[in-house]
């Protein structure tokens, strides 16, 4: 799994679809529902041991860099990002690396992950989907990097479907 995958699935532990497609509603939800249910996404994911035992207050430090991290994706200025601390620290090589301490490893990974995709100018690809019945997060794998669909076959037809119903009904 590529790092930044890691990251995609992060952001998409809470899902916030809400469209209808072949005439069913897409019911919203959330995975990280409980310290368990976190503990449960952390081992899946290999940033947790299993049978680590957690805190509601894990929970939610880990749901608030969640959401702040899907904020700033969104464009929203109030996205609180400024509490967490980012160091250079001695890699294995002996070289830098860049690194976090909020008390909490899996959260460290992902701060870290994140810093360095900015730092090589990838995060610019991860994007919530322009769908606001959707809202999944993505990594843009288009050539220009300018996509704006989590899926062009679901969400982008819907929306030239949606632009192209209303253009016709102006017009006729």
């Amino acid at each position: 799994m590529s790092t930044l995958q890691l990251i995609e699935e992060f952001l998409n532990t809470v899902d916030e679809r809400t469209f209808v497609r072949n005439g069913e509603r897409h019911v919203a939800g959330e995975q990280l529902t409980s310290p368990q249910a976190l503990a449960d996404w952390l081992v899946a994911h290999e940033l947790a041991a299993a049978g680590t035992t957690l805190r509601a207050a894990d929970l939610s430090a880990t749901t608030a860099l969640r959401t702040a991290l899907r904020q700033a994706l969104g464009g929203e200025s109030g996205a609180a990002l400024e509490g967490y601390a980012l160091r250079l620290a001695p890699d294995a090589s002996g070289g830098l690396r860049i690194a976090a301490s909020s008390g909490r490893p899996w959260l460290d990974v992902v701060l870290e992950t994140v810093a360095e995709s900015v730092a090589r100018d990838d995060w610019k690809r991860i994007k919530l989907c322009d769908a606001v019945d959707c809202r999944w997060a993505f990594y843009d794998t288009s050539r220009s990097g300018r996509g704006r669909w989590c899926d062009m076959e679901v969400c982008g037809n819907r929306h030239k479907t949606r632009t192209y119903r209303e253009r016709r009904a102006k017009t006729g």
